[in-house]
């Protein structure tokens, strides 16, 4: 495991139902017991804040602070990998004058950084929790966010990206919602949609076409032994009106063609207070390939089983591309799994070499793992054995 990237020491201070918690790994997957409400989801959201963004749950910061505390908290952890041991952190602070700091900090080795980019250059951190269970049913803006989620990992470029088609489309949804007519703001901010826009798109299909063929790879309809395989291989595509373009057209005809679209739709754009067209209407849809079927057609557990395999074939490929293997988070992870799959998940992670962290109330469903994991028990915001 001397190439992998793992956590060898995690702190909470007032995070959460957490006042205080120290816990030393040694880069095994790490299972984590207990009742409902012990804090076994808050540990994963906390580790999950070590990548940028807002996390697994996507809470405000401000919220993210213990109820009866000081109103600040923290998480830090000792990172090893190839080039040796990493010192990082992040949480909210008080600025000189008492006032606390906008945002969270992040700290690399006890300084600053800026935002919470530079953490994606350290370790790739991916999760699955219960509140995705419903994904491939649910609205598609959920579905974009899992993909986007995704692709950062595989394209470090993609999050800047997508900052700026959001920023130029926020101030473009501002001149409709003032009534504004100024012909040259709404060409310089249109313009910019266009050329971000088109390449996000671009990011998007190209990322959904790797984890395609990831994902039949890993998951071929019969093993080498002639066995189905334990997790289902999935159909994967993107649905929107620029995508179409980019799909039959050079990229910048595309990208003209968007830009038209945004001029000619001002009057109903306006109407509608918003931007009604974009890759921010994309939709990733999925399909449970052997059956031919739409994954919203499957059943809970099929649909579960489909997400598995994606997150596991997303593995692999950041494994290959970083030539180390991400960080898991699981949560709850045995919930709609029969023991087939869940014994293939535990057989999986251990030949990622991924320190996966997994949840639930059960310690016997995780016994596969036998000496290959290490085991703790939650109970109230404390470490219990």
């Amino acid at each position: 495991m001397p190439q992998n990237v793992w956590l060898s020491r995690l702190r909470l201070t007032d995070f959460r139902n957490y006042q205080h918690l120290t816990i030393d790994l040694d880069g095994r997957p790490v299972v984590l017991t207990g009742a409902n409400g012990a804090g076994k989801t808050n540990l994963l959201e906390a580790i999950s804040l070590l990548s940028p963004g807002r996390g697994m749950r996507g809470t405000p910061f401000n919220d993210l602070a213990r109820f009866d505390g000081s109103g600040l908290w923290a998480v830090s952890a000792q990172l090893e990998g190839p080039d040796g041991q990493i010192n990082i952190g992040t949480g909210l602070e008080l600025s000189p004058e008492g006032h606390l700091v906008s945002g969270r900090i992040v700290k690399v080795d006890g300084h600053h950084v800026k935002g919470s980019g530079k953490l994606a250059d350290l370790a790739q951190i991916v999760w699955l929790t219960p509140a995705l269970d419903g994904l491939l049913t649910g609205p598609a803006t959920e579905r974009r966010r899992f993909l986007d989620r995704l692709i950062v990992g595989l394209d470090p470029g993609f999050r800047a990206l997508s900052s700026q088609f959001e920023r130029a489309m926020r101030q473009r949804n501002k001149l409709l919602d003032n009534g504004s007519n100024d012909r040259f703001q709404f060409t310089g901010l249109e313009t910019l949609m266009a050329e971000t826009g088109a390449a996000l798109a671009a990011a998007r299909l190209e990322a959904v076409d790797r984890l395609a063929h990831a994902v039949i790879s890993k998951w071929p309809p019969t093993t080498k032994d002639g066995e189905p395989s334990p997790f289902p291989w999935s159909t994967l595509t993107l649905e929107g009106e620029l995508e179409h373009d980019l799909r039959i057209m050079p990229s910048s005809d595309a990208e003209d063609h968007y830009l038209r679209a945004l001029q000619d739709n001002r009057e109903r754009d306006r109407a509608a207070k918003r931007t009604l067209i974009g890759p921010h209407r994309s939709d990733f849809l999925a399909g449970h390939g052997p059956k031919k079927m739409p994954a919203k057609f499957c059943s809970t557990g099929e649909q579960k089983a489909l997400l598995v395999g994606l997150i596991l074939a997303h593995a692999e490929l950041l494994k290959d591309q970083h030539r180390t293997a991400p960080i898991i988070l699981l949560d709850e992870i045995s919930a709609h799994l029969d023991q087939t799959r869940r014994e293939a998940l535990f057989k999986e992670i251990l030949s990622l070499s991924s320190q996966a962290f997994m949840t639930g109330t059960d310690t016997n469903i995780f016994s596969p793992f036998g000496g290959g994991a290490q085991f703790y028990s939650l109970d109230n915001a404390a470490i219990v054995s």
